[in-house]
């Protein structure tokens, strides 16, 4: 199988990609076996962006891509990200973005994957306390080294993106974006558009909420939505009305609420390249049957009518944490 392609700056891609986070880092415990296996299977079906990072069970998640990837090099787009020193739900996170930071996160990153090149580094958070024209000037030296090909950035407001891209091309933009988290939409979007930056939304399912399948007896220990506003108390239940909506209306198309809910992130441009996580092959299938779903003018209207940005009860971090967001 072969999927649609897209492009992120200069450089082409699937038009779905795979987030790994989730086998090693945030949702419990993981299966290398299981995971392994969906990482062969989504390049069987056709996906070429794998997307990892250091601070995923420090480091342990790109060590795991890069045992699943070995003989298969020349089928991935391989990207992953520095700069997150340290996760604390109440705390928030500490990040770092000064040059020999930069340099020894590749390093590092370089080893875990076994691999002599990443093709998309991002700086998964702007450190406030460095200049971005630094932090990016260091990952331009790791490009004219050929250590890495292409510059992204993650979470990042529209100013600092723009400060970024007149030091080096940036490829690509990703945030979260889906039904429920929309926030991109209101300025950083449209600077990204106009610098030719393409958008990688991470949990375009709403860390999994979208799908229908997650209930509260699920968070166990290493799970990080039992912190997470949107996914206690209340919150839940007013969330869930709008996954029940969901549902009816993927039922009438013979879909899931996920693919009806990844089908409208898809549809949000020619320059979005969602990176859905999953560790289980199932899931894969289902996530990438919805990058060929193709929805009306009628269907998008009908699914953000049944999930309206405004009607999301929560907000997507704790506010230690949303702190890092949007510099």
């Amino acid at each position: 199988m072969t999927l649609p392609t897209r492009h992120l700056g200069a450089l082409e891609v699937s038009a779905q990609g795979l987030g790994c986070m989730g086998m090693s880092h945030g949702y419990g415990g993981g299966d290398d076996v299981e995971s392994t296996a969906t990482i062969h299977a989504a390049l069987d079906a056709g996906v070429t962006l794998l997307d990892t990072a250091d601070a995923y069970a420090n480091g342990v998640n790109e060590e795991l891509v890069g045992k699943a990837v070995e003989g298969r090099r020349d089928q991935v787009v391989l990207a992953t990200k520095f700069g997150i020193v340290s996760t604390d739900a109440a705390k928030g996170l500490a990040v770092r973005g000064d040059r020999d930071h930069v340099r020894a996160c590749c390093e590092a990153s370089l080893r875990r994957l076994g691999v002599d090149h990443v093709d998309l580094y991002y700086q998964h958070r702007v450190d406030p306390s460095v200049p971005i024209e630094d932090t990016i000037g260091a990952m331009a030296e790791l490009v004219a080294e050929g250590k890495v090909r292409h510059l992204g950035m993650s979470e990042a407001g529209a100013a600092t993106i723009r400060r970024a891209a007149a030091v080096h091309p940036i490829a690509a933009l990703q945030s979260e974006w889906s039904l429920w988290t929309r926030g991109i939409e209101d300025e950083v979007l449209g600077t990204c558009r106009e610098l030719g930056i393409g958008i990688v939304p991470f949990s375009p399912l709403g860390r999994g909420f979208l799908t229908g399948r997650v209930t509260r007896a699920e968070y166990g220990a290493g799970d990080m939505r039992a912190a997470l506003p949107r996914f206690t108390g209340e919150n839940f239940d007013r969330n869930l009305v709008i996954v029940r909506a969901l549902e009816e209306l993927a039922r009438a198309r013979g879909v899931t609420a996920g693919q009806l809910a990844l089908a409208w992130v898809q549809s949000r441009g020619e320059d979005v390249v969602p990176i859905p996580g999953t560790k289980r092959r199932t899931y894969l299938a289902e996530n990438v049957a919805a990058a060929t779903l193709e929805l009306s003018a009628d269907d998008i209207a009908a699914v953000e009518a049944a999930a309206p940005a405004d009607a999301v009860a929560g907000e997507r971090y704790t506010a230690a944490m949303q702190s890092a967001i949007g510099h």
